[in-house]
């Protein structure tokens, strides 16, 4: 093995400094290479094209000079196992694994498009808190189902977090390099055992939990609740919690001292969110969150609401899986928005309201419910007219001069086809005091519409001689406390002094 990198540099074309293969280079007769897409402290990612099924991939290799350790090697070999059993659609898919004739061992991922939030961060400094939580939330997701698989990320930094754009415009997580983590010790071979049981340092010192830093054996699932603490404050605050000139005063920070409170740099920060993140860096692992389902849980009320869906899933993998025994609460603990109460309409206004609103939206149809208040309000105008013309009747006021005076003025306000004043029959002798046949008409035509509890009966026909018969008659209407009694037929009743001439016959005159 450690001949290794001087067969690859003697049997791939020139690449560029510590890079194993260049552009445009063919591996396992299938996988052209494009460009770098980068390169981390062991390894280094290409994109390359799959010539028979035109389709872009990534190509993960090992550094010509990691492969001299053979603990590196077993460790990338790891990293595709882990992969592979996660099915979760947040961590990056590994497609295939092998090895070039040299000896190389490359894996084949897909192809993601975006940048992580390490960049995502040095771009904006700090992110929004829907934001910060909504990656947090799916890279749980992804987390969760690690766990129950019993793997350990161990690793779990932005730069670890790649931000993609799925096709419907939706942000989405990939968690990315399972190459340092812990599997149990079941079912696993002689090689791995050896390698999780090491007691030296892996990580990234400014995410690794106090325990982790004094021996990586001897971590469980909350050293990773732990990172994602730091990354949670990170995104928000732009600065790790724990930060030291030296490597010495790093660790002694995570070791020894607490975090700044978050809101003290962003005040925007809820209280109980703040809680929630420093509980995750607390020094003890028994006093953090135990699993990552009660982090999710007290994540989720201030995440947007298309997070929901990957606390929820967090919660359902680990409770499968026996981590989770007791049922979580309800993850909505939000009471529902209220909704609008209808604007009641009183019947006297409705039609001015269906009016106005029918101006300010021309282009929707009136629905059905409005032409009912539209006939419902004329009815009820209706009504209020004919009312007062009753009473302004029976007073004997000008008003009913006026009709009296005018009789073919007061016959074009009946309608042709009314049934009253087609009953009506024209009488040979008029009374003075007896309202003239088109006034009654107009009596009756009123009482109609006013959708009285009783119709008007006209009178038997009177013999010649007698007074007309619809002079008789009294048009059945409600009582009228404030009316005065109409005077008796047979009592003498001066003539009635002709009406003044007006110009226009249909005016009427209310004193």
């Amino acid at each position: 093995m450690a001949h290794a990198p001087a067969l690859v540099r003697s049997t791939l074309p020139s690449a560029s400094p510590g890079v194993p293969v260049a552009e445009g280079t063919m591996l396992a007769d299938k996988y052209r290479v494009e460009r770098v897409l980068g390169r981390g402290g062991m390894g280094v990612v290409v994109a390359a094209m799959h010539v028979e099924l035109d389709q872009r991939v990534a190509l993960k290799f090992l550094l010509p000079e990691a492969m001299e350790s053979m603990e590196v090697v077993e460790r990338f070999a790891r990293e595709a196992r882990a992969a592979v059993k996660i099915e979760s659609e947040h961590v990056a898919r590994v497609i295939d694994v092998g090895k070039l004739e040299n000896g190389l061992p490359y894996m084949v991922m897909e192809y993601l498009n975006g940048r992580d939030l390490a960049a995502e961060l040095e771009a904006h400094g700090q992110l929004t808190v829907e934001n910060t939580l909504d990656y947090v939330l799916q890279a749980c997701e992804a987390i969760a189902e690690a766990h129950a698989l019993g793997i350990i990320h161990r690793d779990l930094k932005p730069a670890n977090l790649f931000v993609i754009t799925r096709p419907d415009g939706t942000t989405s997580i990939k968690v990315l390099d399972f190459g340092i983590s812990k599997v149990s010790l079941t079912g696993t071979s002689p090689a791995e055992m050896s390698l999780t049981q090491t007691a030296a340092i892996m990580g990234s010192p400014t995410y690794m939990s106090p325990e982790q830093m004094r021996a990586s054996r001897d971590v469980d699932p909350r050293a990773d609740i732990w990172a994602l603490g730091v990354i949670m404050y990170e995104l928000l605050t732009g600065q790790p919690p724990f930060v030291g000139a030296t490597m010495p005063e790093l660790c002694a920070s995570i070791l020894k001292e607490p975090p700044e409170p978050i809101r003290g740099a962003r005040p925007d920060v809820p209280a109980p969110l703040e809680a929630a993140i420093l509980r995750c860096l607390e020094k003890k692992p028994a006093a953090r969150f135990a699993n990552v389902a009660e982090l999710t849980r007290a994540l989720v009320d201030y995440a947007p609401k298309r997070s929901r869906i990957s606390a929820e899933r967090s919660a359902r993998i680990l409770r499968g899986a026996g981590v989770v025994t007791a049922s979580l609460p309800p993850l909505i603990s939000r009471a529902p928005e209220p909704k609008a109460s209808p604007i009641a309409v009183s019947t006297a206004t409705a039609g001015a309201w269906s009016h106005a609103k029918s101006n300010a939206e021309p282009s929707k149809a009136k629905p059905a419910s409005r032409n009912v208040k539209w006939a419902i309000a004329g009815g009820m105008a209706l009504a209020g007219v004919g009312g007062f013309l009753v009473r302004q009747m029976r007073a004997d006021t000008p008003v009913a001069s006026t009709v009296l005076a005018n009789p073919s003025a007061a016959a074009s306000l009946v309608p042709a086809n009314s049934d009253s004043a087609a009953k009506a029959e024209p009488s040979t002798k008029m009374d003075p005091a007896a309202p003239t046949p088109a006034a009654s008409a107009i009596i009756e035509a009123r009482e109609a519409s006013a959708l009285t509890a009783e119709t008007a009966v006209p009178a038997p026909a009177a013999s010649k001689g007698e007074a007309s018969p619809l002079a008789a008659a009294k048009p059945r209407a409600r009582p009228n406390p404030t009316a005065p009694s109409p005077k008796a037929p047979s009592e003498a009743q001066p003539a009635a002094p002709p009406a003044p001439t007006r110009k226009n016959p249909l005016s009427i005159e209310i004193k």
